[in-house]
């Protein structure tokens, strides 16, 4: 398996691998992106609004087209053509950098997306808010289906992704068919949180993730007993931490383990390993407000798991491709060997003879996908068969 590779640049093309993964149609991006070929080649920053320009041009045509469906009364379809177009809308305003002209609008266009996409299609998924000790955490809460109390996973994003993205993973619908809900959090840093209330990253995730597994202790459809806790991207970092200091969860998982994150920030200003979006340094100082380049780093100084994963107790299942080339899998292999104290650990290592060997499996998200459903399925009391 390997990353689709359209552009001659990473960036660009992890973005389309995303948008893919998570529900796009492929004569679509093909007429997204065939205009675009040429200006993915001055750089990953340079091209952005170009690349803005025909995502968000495909999102308001697909918005058009849903209006017209509803009009005769086919909400289903109206439903589908809105998801597609919420996913090319934050995919177009996720490439911007901080500020960038439009950048706003375009998110504004995809969250009424995404709203009425949820009406229309009857969807399996709810909009809350979690109360913070400043602000909200808005979260997406997709239930298991038949008798419970059933069992529930927080799932929490990475450095660039959202709520929706995470409901697009599938995640959240293959924890339902094991009998697991699911609630996808925008924590502080990304996602609603960072753009239209701007709170920055905290690197003590349990201090969001408490007030997350305070709200569905609330939730008579939850099982107090069986909630667990998973990230994607830099959510493996956000996951283990939380799971180690919130004694609560019973289970934890990282799709990409992120264990030492401030190292690899020494990194990347070497020019070492790939970065996750453009204009990468201007993104990191907005999620971390962060007012300079020491700042930032200041901040970021406790993105680092060690002296801190002995304190996990519960069972904890650590995955990584193996072809990441954003996080280096020997930080999987830190993660794992320092969970000395977890009832069950595991690591799984994503190879070519499967797939999902690039970062977070943005190649092929299904193996992934079905190995932490399972998990969770096997260490919360749900269902794999």
């Amino acid at each position: 398996m390997a990353l689709f590779e359209y552009f001659p640049n990473y960036i660009w093309n992890l973005s389309v691998a995303i948008a893919m993964e998570s529900g796009g149609q492929i004569g679509e991006i093909v007429d997204m992106c065939k205009p675009i070929r040429d200006a993915a080649a001055s750089g990953a920053d340079a091209g952005t609004p170009e690349f803005m320009k025909q995502w968000s041009a495909m999102g308001e045509k697909l918005i058009n087209l849903a209006a017209e469906d509803e009009r005769r009364g086919r909400a289903f379809s109206a439903s589908n053509k809105l998801e597609r177009a919420s996913l090319y809308l934050i995919t177009a305003e996720r490439m911007q950098g901080h500020g960038h002209p439009g950048r706003g609008e375009t998110y504004a266009k995809a969250l009424a997306a995404f709203e009425q996409s949820t009406r229309l299609g009857e969807l399996n998924r709810e909009r809350i808010e979690i109360p913070l000790k400043y602000g909200f955490m808005p979260a997406l809460y997709t239930r298991a289906t038949g008798p419970g109390p059933h069992p529930v996973v927080v799932y929490c994003n990475g450095l660039d992704s959202c709520k929706e993205l995470l409901y697009w993973s599938r995640l959240p619908e293959a924890l339902a068919r094991r009998g697991i809900s699911t609630l996808c959090v925008d924590q502080p840093g990304s996602g609603e949180a960072l753009r239209l209330q701007g709170l920055p990253v905290d690197p003590h995730s349990e201090h969001w993730a408490t007030k997350a597994v305070d709200w569905l202790e609330a939730q008579v459809d939850v099982d107090p007993e069986r909630i667990g806790m998973t990230g994607i991207s830099l959510g493996g970092h956000f996951a283990p931490r939380a799971v180690a200091y919130e004694p609560r969860f019973a289970s934890g998982a990282v799709w990409g383990a992120n264990h030492n994150w401030r190292e690899v920030q020494d990194q990347r200003l070497k020019r070492e390993g790939e970065n996750p979006v453009p204009h990468y340094w201007a993104h990191v100082m907005w999620a971390f407000g962060a007012s300079d380049m020491d700042d930032f780093l200041a901040k970021s100084e406790e993105m680092n798991l060690n002296g801190h994963m002995d304190r996990v107790r519960v069972p904890f299942l650590v995955t990584h491709g193996g072809n990441d080339r954003q996080i280096s899998v020997r930080y999987a292999d830190d993660l794992y060997d320092q969970l000395i104290n977890s009832r069950r650990r595991e690591k799984v290592i994503f190879t070519s003879h499967e797939g999902g060997v690039e970062h977070v499996g943005a190649d092929n998200m299904a193996y992934g996908r079905d190995c932490i459903a399972d998990w969770f399925a096997e260490t919360l009391g749900g269902y794999t068969a």
